[in-house]
């Protein structure tokens, strides 16, 4: 786990790094190869540059958000933003729900739309996998 990433726990409240803490496990267990970084202020994978999942500490949650959530089969997210990702919010580790976090991972190293170059290409994404 990156650096920042423990820094970043480290600031949460119990309850919220234990969240924390589980998301980044479950992460680095299903997307070993996938990069680690601090990124706009929060902990965030990416796979060959592109970012696919991370989390934030809002007012009375945690955010778990994937980039390419819109297009996954798995239910369970919301649709978040303009572009295709989707969330999930946590007030509580006891509401991670593990089978659906797998579920979603396993379809977060499969589909992926092209973030990494969404500036080159004029805000249009397109489908990676």
């Amino acid at each position: 786990m990156h650096s920042g990433t423990q820094a970043y726990h480290e600031a949460r409240s119990p309850a919220d790094r234990a969240i924390c803490e589980l998301l980044a496990e479950q992460i680095d267990l299903a997307l070993p190869e996938a990069e680690n970084k601090i990124w706009h202020a929060h902990p965030v994978w990416f796979l060959d540059g592109n970012p696919i999942v991370g989390y934030s500490k809002l007012k009375s949650c945690v955010r778990l958000l994937f980039w390419s959530g819109q297009s996954f089969e798995a239910e369970g997210l919301t649709p978040e933003g303009s572009f295709k990702a989707a969330e999930a919010r946590y007030a509580g580790v006891e509401q991670v729900d593990l089978e659906k976090l797998k579920q979603w991972l396993a379809e977060a190293r499969e589909v992926q739309w092209d973030y990494k170059n969404l500036v080159r290409r004029k805000g249009q994404l397109e489908r990676l996998k």
